[in-house]
């Protein structure tokens, strides 16, 4: 018989349902350990609960309801003991849905009293956008699906319509086509609070016009009424906190400017409102031909020179206050801006204000060269945000681990992207409950003792180790095309595991490929040295080893290691967009040593 052949036949001679013989080694040991005569009842099992699982308040009561919702998802086997497990029921409950890498019992449990600026937010970039960046659609729907998944800041670029008369979503001078504000604003509101009840902000790109600006309030206040937080056209003075803005909507942008001269034509003072950013984050700088200002070669110039708008004035000045609308101004509660001068002046920290400060990801590269420390310090107070730059036409994103040890806490992706940087953002944002704010550690909030801040150069003793064990993974078998990986045989699945964090932390290491098995044992061990364990993520990710092609994906997840649990746990695997698989897990135990 071939091989061709006989891995025909493998295929479908092979059982995929898992049982005992199957379990590790370390499971039998384990089952062995904490039971009696093939028997473990509820003392046995808080004791590995307590030793094992390193959960250290569990109660036999506990104990007692795990080992019953097991036993009656077993049902449909022989059970010996109606009150016990026997092997099998052990190894079905350490490989079961209840017994996951994160506690979901934990929920919200960071202090959320402290100022916005303590926190990382969970940021959305060009959140209206279906696809890439240039042609593709805008939409309110990819701003839904933002919000069902807990991003908290959804940013919208507001232009005037092609009649001048109304406001519309669209990504200047590309092709992208537009979405009205209004959908947007009504979808935000049914939307806002379904995943979290913690604040949302809205990032407003202004591109209007006083009189378009004065008709965005309007619709501001009609569509989000008393859930809008407004204190006033003043500057805060500090941020308030999480929990004082509950299922409250924030709007932020830069308070309006003295736009253009009235003598100019209207057609002439179109293009020119098109060509010019006036919001917070896009100066295009060229006028186009196109009444819509949409050029794809000027955006592939352009793109990447969002961000704040060194020209304008100052807001006390007597011309901008006689054409800005003050009920506009007053919406804003999250004042952006950019002083006029270099590094030194955006990142002075002002004793009697806080503000937001926008830099794009080669931008945030080039000032922590020389002005790290300032960073932190800046972010202390006030909320520093970073967005892709302009050449990511595709959606794709960066490495948000830069922004975040800098204290940056609105990191903006492309949520419709992909790739394994927002596997990471994903990760991040699996913290604390997933609200979408995860609280900084201390020691980017507080001075040393000369006043000094973190130093994200600083090489750094290590902290703890986290022992990573991979066991099995099970589940393509039922989630993917039998042939989805090789037409002729089962897969050949290897693992790497590794972490995301500050530079000294980072690390990728990979299993052995198990060849021919849809459940495949590694049995491996790994250990990672974390010099700053609070900032750490766990990368995990299953591929399929292809000889002649690229390997294949089989999922992945992505994990804060500051709130793992310890012990054996099952570990949910993802799609590339972040979906978790139904069957697709593996079975893995952490411990910190």
């Amino acid at each position: 018989m071939s091989k061709q052949s006989y891995r025909v036949c493998f295929c479908f001679r092979r059982r995929f349902r898992l049982t005992v013989s199957e379990a590790p080694k370390e499971v039998n040991e384990l089952f062995e350990r904490y039971s009696e005569n093939g028997i473990m009842d509820a003392d046995h099992f808080l004791r590995f609960l307590v030793e094992v699982q390193k959960e250290d308040k569990a109660t036999k009561e506990e104990a007692q309801t795990i080992i019953d919702n097991t036993l009656r998802e077993l049902r449909h086997l022989p059970v010996f003991h109606r009150k016990a497990l026997n092997l099998e029921a052990f190894f079905k409950y350490l490989f079961g849905d209840t017994n996951p890498p994160l506690s979901p019992s934990l929920g919200v449990h960071h202090d959320m009293s402290a100022p916005l600026s303590h926190y990382y937010i969970y940021t959305g970039h060009n959140s209206y956008l279906t696809g890439n960046q240039l042609s593709s659609d805008c939409s309110d729907v990819p701003i839904i699906h933002a919000l069902k998944r807990g991003v908290r800041v959804i940013e919208l670029d507001i232009w005037p319509n092609s009649t001048n008369d109304n406001v519309e979503v669209l990504h200047g001078r590309t092709l992208t086509t537009p979405v009205e504000l209004s959908k947007c604003f009504k979808s935000i509101k049914e939307y806002a609070f379904v995943a979290s009840e913690y604040p949302v902000v809205i990032t407003l790109e202004d591109h209007l016009t006083p009189d378009l600006q004065a008709k965005v309030a309007v619709m501001v206040t009609e569509t989000f009424g008393d859930i809008l937080f407004s204190p006033g056209s003043e500057c805060l003075s500090e941020f308030p906190s999480p929990e004082s803005l509950k299922k409250r909507i924030i709007i932020s942008t830069k308070p309006p400017k003295e736009y253009l001269e009235a003598k100019e034509t209207k057609e002439t003072k179109t293009e020119s409102q098109r060509g010019k950013a006036t919001g917070d984050e896009e100066a295009w700088g060229k006028e186009v031909g196109d009444p819509k200002g949409r050029n794809i070669t000027d955006a592939k110039n352009d793109l990447d020179e969002e961000g704040d708008d060194e020209e304008d004035h100052d807001v006390g000045d007597p011309k901008c206050q006689q054409t800005e609308p003050p009920e506009y101004k007053g919406l804003i509660a999250i004042h952006a801006g950019k002083p006029k001068g270099g590094l030194n002046e955006c990142l002075k920290v002002d004793p009697d204000k806080v503000r937001r400060l926008s830099l794009s990801e080669q931008q945030l590269e080039k000032a922590i060269e020389t002005h790290g420390k300032e960073i932190v310090r800046f972010t202390q107070r006030n909320i520093l945000r970073i967005y892709p730059k302009g050449i990511r036409f595709d959606s794709s994103n960066y490495n948000p681990m830069i922004g975040w040890m800098h204290g940056a806490q609105m990191v903006a992706f492309n949520m419709q992207g992909y790739g394994r940087s927002l596997w990471v953002m994903h990760g991040m944002f699996k913290a604390n409950g997933g609200c979408g704010y995860v609280k900084k550690p201390d020691f980017l909030l507080k001075n040393g003792p000369h006043n000094e801040v973190f130093d994200p150069k600083a090489e750094l003793p290590v902290k703890i180790t986290l022992k990573v064990t991979i066991f099995m993974g099970e589940g393509w078998y039922y989630d993917f095309h039998h042939t989805h990986f090789d037409a002729y045989s089962p897969p050949d699945f290897y693992t790497r595991v590794g972490i995301a964090g500050v530079p000294a932390d980072n690390v990728m290491k990979k299993t052995k490929s198990i060849e021919d098995n849809w459940v495949p044992a590694w049995n491996e061990e790994f250990e990672f040295r974390l010099t700053v364990p609070e900032l750490a993520l766990l990368r995990i990710e299953v591929h399929e080893y292809d000889m002649s092609e690229k390997d294949d994906f089989g999922g992945q997840t992505c994990l804060p290691v500051s709130e793992l649990r310890q012990g054996i746990r099952a570990v949910p695997l993802h799609s590339r967009k972040g979906e978790r698989y139904k069957s697709v897990k593996l079975l893995m135990r952490f411990e910190f040593v």
